[in-house]
């Protein structure tokens, strides 16, 4: 039985690099294909919160729509740490990532993932919030972590579901799939009801 049956005429695309979101989709036991959109993720300095994935999502959709046939189904997302009013974007070195890591302890931030679905002659867009809590990192669990995890393709230096993750969350209040970068659950509500 397929829940799913309403996208059987859709070729389904994936479009991301990031392996976690190609892992969390696959879970939904969808037959897709995996397409790299590369953009430049910059936004217009008007936008904060929310919005920015949300544009995001939606410039990575623009960019692909020349490559769409009638019956593909496009899904692209973007995910922000939000803290404080600012952005942690993926960091640029180590000592960037340090920092990043730095602000987060102790604190909570907002984890927030814009996502897009669209064919050629349909667009949805939505966003998921999960709110973060770390602990008090010390700095010795800082430099562990960036030395034995690779965090430089990920929003606010950190993957949750890595060793950080294990040890620094204290709680996460919503998706914890929507930290590692696709709000699953949500995206399956909205595909369900996809004509």
């Amino acid at each position: 039985m397929n829940v799913l049956a309403n996208l059987d005429n859709y070729e389904i695309v994936l479009g991301s690099q990031s392996p976690r979101r190609n892992e969390l989709l696959k879970g939904l036991n969808l037959n897709f294909t995996v397409e790299v959109i590369d953009v430049e993720e910059n936004y217009p300095k008007s936008i904060v919160g929310v919005d920015i994935p949300m544009y995001l999502a939606e410039k990575k959709a623009k960019a692909y729509i020349s490559k769409m046939k009638d019956n593909t189904l496009l899904i692209t997302a973007d995910t922000i740490v939000w803290h404080e009013g600012k952005v942690l974007g993926k960091p640029v070195d180590e000592n960037d990532a340090r920092k990043m890591l730095q602000t987060l302890s102790g604190k909570t931030h907002q984890v927030i993932t814009g996502v897009c679905i669209s064919t050629v002659k349909h667009k949805k867009i939505f966003h998921v919030i999960s709110e973060v809590r770390f602990s008090r990192l010390s700095p010795m669990e800082i430099d562990y972590y960036l030395e034995n995890y690779q965090p430089y393709d990920k929003a606010g230096s950190y993957g949750v579901q890595e060793w950080i993750g294990y040890v620094g969350v204290e709680h996460i209040n919503g998706s914890y799939f929507n930290v590692m970068g696709l709000p699953v659950q949500r995206l399956y509500n909205e595909l369900k009801r996809w004509k």
